[in-house]
């Protein structure tokens, strides 16, 4: 029997995992290292891209970057734009703190209220084979920041209130249930490269034209979370395997 994985911090071992599936690949945003040549060619790219620590946490030291009429960056609510890019690549390098980043190519999310917001999907082993997307939620970042986490000022609330905007009965129903399967085939995708694991909560950002990116993948997902919804039913059952595969377990008291 294999025992439990670690945790797995960096962000670029993360995505070249998912790149090494065709089928998943489609859904991982263009991701390159940080430096300055690959920030102009990104820029010029997508026009926007975030600017990610390979290792960090709740969206901690994430930088959003735009090229539009001026250069622009806005880390946590603090924002600055330049004329030229040697300008910002420079502000960037003393706003950056001294470790290793990505560039991600941006995802202009869909919006609730004027908020960005994203989903979060837990997936988890059920049985000692199978794995299963018990868990979701919809993540509407703070008005004046540029990341939806819930532990930097992120709000949850139910995805089928956040979609409720774009699609309606059934369609909304069926479209839950599509990024359910896109989270059950990450979790057996990443089984063949990390058979320890037992549960990984995964990052969806929904486009305009309501296509789904996987963000960031995280190998010690939250279940708390989940307890923020009204009804409690996803977060029991989320709690319940969590505890099964060896985590939160209660301490007996003597």
């Amino acid at each position: 029997m294999v025992g439990r994985a670690r945790t797995i911090g960096s962000k670029w071992v993360k995505t070249k995992v998912l790149l090494l599936n065709k089928e998943l690949r489609k859904f991982v945003p263009e991701t390159r290292v940080y430096n300055q040549a690959n920030l102009l060619y990104m820029l010029k790219k997508h026009k926007m891209v975030y600017v990610k620590p390979i290792n960090g946490t709740s969206g901690q030291g994430v930088i959003r970057v735009e090229k539009n009429d001026k250069y622009r960056y806005q880390a946590g609510q603090t924002a600055k734009s330049f004329g030229t890019f040697q300008g910002l690549f420079a502000a960037l390098s003393k706003a950056k703190l001294n470790r290793s980043y990505l560039i991600q190519q941006g995802i202009h999310l869909l919006t609730h209220q004027k908020r960005i917001f994203d989903a979060r999907l837990m997936v988890q082993k059920v049985t000692h084979k199978n794995w299963e997307t018990t868990g979701y939620i919809g993540r509407v970042a703070h008005p004046r920041k540029i990341v939806t986490n819930f532990h930097n000022s992120g709000k949850p609330l139910s995805l089928e209130v956040l979609l409720g905007s774009y699609l309606k009965n059934q369609k909304k129903h069926d479209y839950i249930r599509s990024l359910r399967y896109l989270g059950y085939r990450i979790a057996t995708h990443y089984q063949k490269s990390y058979p320890g694991f037992r549960e990984i909560g995964i990052d969806i950002g929904i486009d305009k034209n309501l296509k789904p990116w996987v963000i960031e993948v995280n190998t010690a997902p939250d279940p708390f979370i989940f307890n923020q919804l009204k009804d409690k039913k996803m977060f029991v059952k989320v709690l319940r395997h969590a505890r099964a595969n060896g985590r939160f377990l209660r301490v007996k008291r003597k």
